[in-house]
């Protein structure tokens, strides 16, 4: 072959070396005068035609960069391409000038570099901006973000489920933000891989380009969000860098407001194009490192873009490019409107209210910017927006919607993987539309089933905000602003092995405090209907029933006719780590379990399981209808979110991760006086806060740390009857760096509060 070269280029070969490609071969040929690039390709017509308009294109932009890009190289007959004949059929050939200089993924980056880069891009995209070629625009590159659609079947060839999520979540954002915006956009020929490896250095300047292979007549913007992806990969503040080359571009190329609106969700979608196809060239031949090389990088990336909102971004975008930055929000107008029409006794968190406009998993992005880890909220169980969860609903709610006075087959799914995570007893499932709901179906169903309306409830519990349930959540009828406790009411004392009459260096502490409350059923005078208890009670602070209670307090209540009620609405669905039901943990069975707020990640939606004689019973009376209970949307949804739960192995992360926050919240104890108790299970976690060395409540040092952590941008709660505990129970997708930011910022923050004392 290469002494064919010889005669077809006046050429004497010295040297001969093959390249990394994609899918062609590609040679570095040297010779006594200068160096080329010869490159063969598998034939095809249409990739003749566009190897043709490539070759236009270079000779284009000869005028001004004619040192600055490969230039083709005529054959003796001047043409540009040929087709030979080799061992494995046609392929079509083409000489290349060699462009000499470092590659800049070879280089250390410096701002001037960046700037060098930014300059040669825009000036490259003014020469392209009067170029035509019809080949190039009637290209459909998957390297195109135009067409980002024709990546979407390689998201499953992603093999962690979690990453494929993540990748999915940002294809729904550029459906949401980009697509509506794409016939307002500038569109011109771009080179389109302004990558890492396609760039030339000398002298710490931008010195060429190469590789026109994937050339695309697509928004001009893409060009600067395909520079940024490469160039900012591998920083830890890519937006730091990012807004070196919006600014040197935007000085030959002035950009427009609603280019720099969406550049966020184009930097992303390109990172996704990445990881994608890395991930497709890996199952399609794992023995190609060549499409691997940048994977790692774009993934730590695509974790740092999805931490930083895109307010900020789009702000830092717009700045550098001389707009503007977007009008703060004023609170004060903004909670003007809500009290407006809303009552201020549906609270607020904070003195300082948070204004949220959107969010991705842990996080979630207020109105100024502001990226918060939300390490509190525990509705969103699997991630807030999670893709495989909106989609669900989406297509639903575009296929059915009605009530269960209807045949469908998404409730019978549901129940049936719902009660697959149950013991084989509890068999029955009643839906209904919020946890609250739940508790209020469960203590009807109870005193239907047994002929009694008194309850035991456990101090501190709480259960919802409708009547019934709020009648037996001591944690609201004995508030100081509550109506006190009823007459059908029994009150049994928490079991509290920290500060209670038990405490935890009694071995048989959950056994006593069980005997106890054995001694209050056996004296009550009525018949108890049902015992109801939270595993881990969350608002008396994350206190967790402790080993040996249940199993004394579930058989005497069984033995004088009750039932008991595990309310699972915060504990259930794996957030426990080792159990997937609180009540597992004690190694007991109860008659009838309260779903609610995780089940549907905040859609609203609640279940009361139960055995089939319970449900027997029940049906014996006047019917049961919830008209949005059980819905096909709320069916679908819940549906996937068990899906999510078990394909990203959730229990287990919460099993990990709760494990390591734990252990850094105890090494914190051990530093500061402070910490008096760290307990729950999982990532169901209760820290508890008191005046150094004692057991007294210090409300103001919590209230203080809850603060300054909203001032890092951490989301965490205080709870318990004296508001001292700090309560953390975030998405089951917590990482362990996650933890370790929490557990970093709340050192941080007692280290200053010790050194002014």
């Amino acid at each position: 072959m290469f002494t064919s070269l010889e005669k077809e280029f006046d050429i004497k070969v010295l040297n001969k070396k093959i390249l990394d490609g994609y899918d062609n071969k590609n040679y570095h040929i040297t010779t006594d005068e200068k160096d080329f690039i010869y490159k063969t390709y598998k034939h095809s017509a249409s990739l003749k035609d566009t190897i043709l308009a490539e070759n236009e294109v270079l000779l284009h932009l000869e005028e001004g960069f004619i040192s600055h890009i490969p230039r083709p190289v005529p054959h003796n007959d001047n043409s540009y391409v040929k087709i030979l004949d080799s061992e494995n059929g046609k392929v079509i050939s083409r000489m290349l000038t060699f462009l000499p200089g470092e590659f800049l993924g070879d280089t250390k980056h410096t701002k001037s570099l960046f700037e060098s880069l930014g300059s040669f891009l825009g000036r490259l995209d003014t020469k392209l901006a009067d170029l035509t070629n019809y080949t190039i625009q009637a290209r459909k590159l998957k390297w195109d973000i135009q067409y980002l659609d024709l990546n979407k079947k390689y998201i499953r060839d992603i093999s962690k489920p979690k990453d494929r999520n993540v990748v999915a979540y940002f294809f729904n954002q550029f459906e949401e933000i980009v697509r509506p915006v794409i016939p307002e956009l500038r569109k011109q020929i771009v080179h389109n891989d302004a990558n890492e490896w396609n760039i030339l250095v000398q002298n710490g300047e931008v010195s060429g380009i190469i590789d026109f292979g994937d050339l695309a007549h697509t928004f001009l913007i893409n060009e600067l969000a395909i520079a940024i992806t490469y160039g900012c990969y591998d920083k830890e503040n890519p937006l730091e860098w990012a807004v070196i080359l919006i600014k040197a571009y935007n000085q030959e190329v002035p950009l427009e407001e609603k280019e720099l609106k969406i550049l966020y969700y184009l930097i992303a979608a390109r990172l996704c194009i990445s990881v994608c196809n890395s991930a497709h060239a890996r199952k399609v031949d794992p023995n190609n490192t060549y499409t691997s090389v940048s994977e790692k990088s774009a993934w730590s990336m695509l974790y740092r873009w999805l931490a930083i909102n895109p307010i900020k971004a789009e702000n830092a975008f717009r700045k550098a490019a001389g707009y503007s930055v977007s009008d703060k929000t004023n609170i004060d107008e903004v909670l003007k409107r809500r009290h407006q029409h809303i009552s201020p006794i549906l609270s607020l968190s904070y003195k300082k209210p948070i204004h949220m406009v959107r969010s991705a998993f842990q996080y979630m992005y207020d109105a100024e910017g502001n990226t918060f880890l939300d390490a509190y909220n525990n509705i969103p169980h699997v991630g807030h927006s999670h893709p495989k969860v909106v989609e669900a609903g989406k297509k639903q709610m575009a296929k059915l919607n009605t009530n269960t006075r209807y045949l469908f087959e998404e409730l019978a799914i549901y129940a049936e993987k719902l009660l697959s995570h149950f013991p084989s007893e509890l068999n029955k499932v009643f839906f209904v539309n919020s946890g609250s709901a739940a508790s209020d179906l469960a203590i009807r169903m109870a005193n239907n089933h047994t002929g009694s309306k008194h309850m035991m409830v456990m101090e501190l519990g709480y259960h919802g905000n409708t009547q019934t349930s709020i009648e037996i959540s001591d944690y609201k009828f004995n508030h100081p602003k509550g109506n006190g406790q009823k007459s059908h009411i029994i009150k049994t004392q928490i079991p509290d092995i920290y500060k209670g009459t038990y405490q935890n260096d009694n071995p048989n502490a959950g056994k006593l405090y069980g005997i106890d409350a054995v001694t209050q059923i056996k004296d009550s005078n009525v018949p108890i209907s049902a015992f109801i208890s939270e595993p881990i009670v969350g608002c008396a602070g994350q206190v967790p029933l402790p080993k040996g209670y249940l199993n004394e307090v579930y058989p005497a209540i069984r033995a004088q006719g009750g039932i008991c009620i595990s309310d699972e609405v915060q504990t259930g669905f794996g957030r426990l780590g080792k159990h997937f039901w609180g009540f597992e943990a004690s190694g007991v069975i109860p008659d009838m379990v309260i779903l609610g707020k995780p089940i549907a990640n905040g859609h609203p939606m609640g279940a009361v399981v139960c055995t089939q004689q319970i449900a027997t019973s029940f049906e014996k009376g006047v019917e049961f209808f919830s008209s949005f209970g059980g819905n096909p949307v709320s069916c679908a949804i819940a549906t996937a979110v068990l899906d999510v739960i078990e394909e990203e192995g959730l229990q287990e992360n919460a099993k990990v991760v709760g494990n390591h926050y734990s252990s850094l919240l105890r090494e914190l104890m051990q530093k500061y006086p402070c910490i008096g108790d760290v307990r729950g299970s999982g990532l169901f976690i209760g820290c508890e806060i008191v005046k150094d060395n004692s057991k007294e409540p210090d409300t103001s040092l919590a209230n203080h740390i809850k603060n300054e952590l909203r001032n890092k941008y951490i989301l965490i709660s205080t709870d318990g009857p004296y508001d001292n505990i700090i309560k953390t129970k975030p998405a089951l997708c917590f990482s362990l760096e996650n933890a370790e930011t929490v557990v970093k910022a709340i050192d941080q923050i007692l280290k200053m509060h010790y050194h002014h004392r």
